[in-house]
């Protein structure tokens, strides 16, 4: 009796004592064998930007398939999805014409993602400064006419800078919506960063239905806070905008999907992934390139240390994140259609800076199965388990009852180089890259041995 009773004893500490090697040991090889680097260079410096429906994007979705395959993945499958077409078209312009101190003044800037364009006529217009959507609602009728520039900043306060982003990126999303409603001309938006510097930050804009559309641009914050001392300043002073960017409908593109069978449940799966577009200013490394091939890297660790997942394991590369959320959203369609079971869906999506821990969404008993977790990722400085939230391409997947997460680097510096052209290969560190990828590796390994 007494020996069945240490017998008992002993299972949960032979356990995580199991865990516990297992998982140095996938750190261990991240960050001696791990190959994530190498392939965002190709990704970044060989493709380039890819934006949805562009030629770069097309090549992207090739590579990553030939990439899974190459690693032994059981099976790697492309996913159609219709994705809308924008171009950018040439140089944009917002140029000051007629300040009292600088005359002509450029102003650092570039159009906003699904913003039509001026055409070669540009708009000229009085500059109207606000700070919020509610400001220009406050203004109404007095905005006709005239160019509103939102300036609200992201609060500098909030540690968080993902938190801080999210309450200022509304003016971006819909502020060209709401002033046009009110006759406005056009909108220059500040750029979505507490960095004061001389970098645009392009992002996706949305268009209410049956509401006005007027083209929309973003400009630097170090600009942002020069035109705003600029109309303080001055009455009644004018900017002429011109831009060249259009929409082209809808193209076919893909997700890219690769699997590793699940040795005991095979219909019930595991989701890891990250988005293959990014905007076309800069290389997308680490948004998203970086969070791709983290995803890649823990396919090809779990194969090469002998541990084959129990449920289905799929890698995915998600197209169209950035202007369309299509990819996302037709995954989880055909999960849908398909009754598919899925237990959990982990996303990197917010850069490839060194990992803290991961956000999360499902019921408290999940969740605070993977708080008790937290030991486990203690000694490579991962701690934060507690914070709700998940990545935009796996959202869909919530009203089918699947446990959402998202892996946290640390968020301090996302912003500086967050959808513009700054974000390229040389910005990415390699070891937190590889910590990033041993990280998600380590939580889908435990998903996949313990359950939820």
């Amino acid at each position: 009796m007494r020996t069945l009773l240490l017998a008992l004893f002993l299972v949960p500490l032979t356990l995580t004592a199991q865990h516990e090697a297992t998982i140095k040991q996938i750190y261990d090889y991240q960050l001696t064998q791990s190959e994530a680097y190498e392939n965002l260079r190709y990704l970044c410096k060989q493709i380039g930007p890819r934006l949805s429906g562009s030629p770069q994007a097309a090549a992207a979705v090739e590579y990553t398939r030939q990439l899974m395959a190459s690693y032994g993945f059981d099976t790697v499958y492309l996913q159609p999805v219709m994705v809308p077409k924008w171009v950018r078209g040439q140089q944009e312009i917002a140029r000051v014409i007629n300040s009292q101190t600088h005359g002509t003044w450029e102003l650092s800037t570039t159009a906003l993602g699904n913003s039509i364009g001026t055409g070669p006529d540009g708009v000229l217009a009085e500059v109207v400064e606000v700070s919020s959507i509610e400001e220009v609602n406050r203004l109404g009728k007095k905005l006709e006419g005239k160019i509103v520039f939102y300036n609200g900043k992201m609060d500098p306060t909030k540690i968080n800078t993902f938190s801080a982003y999210g309450s200022a990126v509304v003016q971006r999303a819909y502020g060209a919506s709401e002033a046009g409603k009110f006759g406005a001309k056009a909108v220059i938006v500040r750029s979505m960063t507490n960095r004061i510097d001389d970098i645009p930050h392009t992002g996706s804009l949305v268009y209410k239905p049956l509401m006005p559309r007027i083209p929309a641009v973003a400009i630097s914050t170090q600009d942002a806070d020069a035109l705003s001392k600029q109309i303080a300043a001055q009455k009644e002073l004018k900017i002429y905008m011109e831009t060249h960017c259009k929409m082209e409908g809808e193209v076919l593109s893909y997700n890219v999907i690769g699997e590793i069978t699940g040795t005991e449940t095979p219909d019930e799966y595991l989701v890891v992934g990250g988005h293959l577009d990014s905007w076309d200013l800069g290389e997308g490394a680490h948004d998203d390139g970086g969070g791709c091939m983290m995803s890649i890297e823990v396919g090809r660790t779990l194969l090469n240390l002998g541990l084959r997942p129990k449920r289905t394991l799929r890698v995915v590369m998600f197209m169209n994140e950035e202007n369309g959320l299509r990819g996302g959203e037709k995954y989880a369609e055909m999960a849908k259609a398909k009754g598919e079971k899925h237990l959990a869906a982990l996303e990197s999506d917010s850069g490839s800076f060194g990992p803290m821990g991961f956000s999360s969404m499902g019921t408290d008993k999940q969740r605070k199965k993977i708080q008790s977790w937290a030991p486990y990722f203690r000694p490579y400085h991962v701690w934060s388990f507690e914070n709700i939230g998940s990545g935009a391409d796996i959202s869909p997947l919530e009203d089918q009852v699947v446990f959402l997460m998202e892996m946290e680097p640390n968020p301090q510096k996302y912003f500086n180089y967050h959808h513009t052209a700054a974000d390229v290969f040389e910005v990415v560190d390699k070891r937190e890259l590889e910590l990033g990828a041993a990280t998600m590796a380590a939580m889908i390994y435990l998903i996949d041995q313990e359950g939820l």
